[in-house]
């Protein structure tokens, strides 16, 4: 394999994507989604199906809420933000197989897929500028 295409195979197995999130979740797949913002981000929104679990606590934290065999997929806010890197790092470290949610929330959000709060599902909005067509 090229050096390019050794640095692409190397990122995919790093990152993922809102679109590649929501089609494992409708497909079964089995892994865990944790959203590593802060508890005020987290009470604003988070992704159906997430946990909770902000990056300064994943290592005091992780082991006793996600077993290690579990596949790990962790988002923040979005490109701005890089808190799902701290998370991501923090998996590692602890020796979890872990993704990043590239995007983060904001890009979940503009795709439409699906949200909530602690009072239910919120309104799904899609953004035609990142509406993916399936």
């Amino acid at each position: 394999m090229t050096d390019t295409a050794s640095f692409f195979a190397q990122r995919l197995a790093h990152e993922t994507d809102p679109s590649d999130v929501y089609a494992a979740q409708r497909a079964g797949e089995e892994f865990t989604l944790v959203d590593v913002r802060s508890d005020a981000a987290w009470a604003q929104g988070r992704i159906s199906g997430a946990i909770h679990l902000p990056h300064a606590m994943i290592a005091e934290q992780a082991s006793a809420e996600i077993p290690l065999d579990s596949p790990v997929v962790v988002y923040c806010w979005g490109p701005g933000c890089n808190a799902g890197v701290k998370g991501a790092l923090a998996f590692a470290r602890l020796g979890y197989t872990v993704r990043e949610m590239i995007g983060g929330y904001e890009y979940w959000v503009r795709e439409g897929q699906p949200t909530e709060d602690s009072d239910g599902p919120l309104p799904r909005v899609f953004d035609p500028l990142t509406m993916v067509v399936r």
